[in-house]
């Protein structure tokens, strides 16, 4: 790694918690770089990067479907210089399919970092049966489900039936007669929701106060009510669970590539990346980064996910234009009908 007069100055643009003070100060006395860190979201930091062409960061965290298509249109990234990664501090499934789904031109613009997944919190001791999403329409769970009217539903109740919505990404058709699908099977299924959950804090209570034994939702939402609740956690789905990854990507116009890789490699160490873990709440891509997690954490993350979970994970791909206007057609039907 860098030191002395080949330090830089790395402009991070990342999110809240994905830096933390302690990780900046052991990775500055270690190389010698510096970090400025400016906080963003997904939609501010392609803004950003846009109005710049790529200027001002030197090293970005996009989720993984924010890659492909800004590139292609806009040009804001450079390619990843694989040869520059340690991919053996990789999960090879994430970095496999992060390479995949930000690849452009035949060049890699992302690798993982960040992630986390959607899938079922459960009561257990009160919604055994249900193992995939498609089991909240269980008649021994009626009354007591819950669920967002949203994308994630849609796509989780298409692979739980045996559909694959992503490989039908590139047809409107094929991806319109999937829908149809999905749409009849929820409206099927409407009988059995207490109520479409909208913020998080809403579903939580839900849970909480046993009004809601079974319900799709993110898995640090269950780890956080398995606290209070040792049945209550959060389940991989059979199908298996939706996941995000947030990525790092070079802004076309970078100025500290050195330092940038040096992050990259520096961050992914097992022992660092349970210190950002400890500071934003989700687990990283980094491969037994789990086993230096707090016990408790460490303890939940294992039994939730299992490593045939980990790798039956389905990643969002980026989204093609018109697919929006398909599932919004969708929903809007579904909370209508009777």
């Amino acid at each position: 790694m860098a030191q002395g007069a080949s330090a830089e100055t790395l402009r991070l643009l990342t999110w809240g918690g994905y830096a933390p003070q302690d990780v900046i100060e052991k990775f500055e006395a270690e190389t010698g770089h510096t970090v400025e860190v400016t906080k963003s979201n997904n939609e501010e930091m392609i803004a950003k990067l846009r109005a710049t062409g790529g200027g001002g960061f030197d090293l970005a965290q996009p989720s993984q479907d924010r890659i492909a298509g800004p590139q292609a249109e806009f040009g804001i990234y450079k390619p990843i210089d694989l040869s520059r990664i340690d991919s053996s501090l990789f999960i090879p499934s994430m970095l496999d399919a992060t390479k995949k789904n930000t690849t452009v031109g035949g060049n890699v613009y992302g690798v993982p970092h960040v992630w986390g997944t959607s899938g079922l919190v459960l009561d257990t001791s009160k919604a055994s049966t249900v193992t995939d999403y498609t089991d909240l329409c269980n008649d021994d769970v009626a009354g007591q489900v819950s669920y967002r009217l949203k994308r994630p539903t849609l796509i989780g109740f298409a692979f739980s039936m045996g559909l694959d919505p992503f490989a039908a990404y590139g047809d409107e058709d094929a991806y319109t007669e999937i829908m149809q699908k999905v749409e009849a099977k929820l409206k099927d299924c409407k009988p059995n929701v207490k109520t479409y959950w909208g913020g998080g804090d809403e579903l939580m209570n839900l849970v909480r106060s046993g009004e809601v034994i079974a319900a799709m939702a993110w898995d640090t939402g269950g780890w956080k009510l398995n606290d209070d609740n040792a049945d209550i956690t959060f389940v991989a789905p059979d199908s298996g669970a939706l996941g995000w990854i947030d990525t790092f990507v070079l802004p076309a116009k970078g100025r500290a590539d050195q330092a940038a890789y040096d992050w990259i490699n520096f961050v992914m160490q097992p022992e660092v990346s349970a210190m950002i873990t400890a500071s934003a709440g989700n687990f990283t891509a980094s491969k037994g980064a789990d086993a230096y997690a707090s016990d408790k954490l460490k303890a939940k993350y294992q039994n939730s996910f299992p490593p045939e979970d980990v790798d039956n994970i389905k990643w969002y791909p980026p989204v093609p234009a018109g697919l929006e206007a398909i599932e919004g057609g969708v929903l809007d039907r579904v909370k209508a009908a009777n």
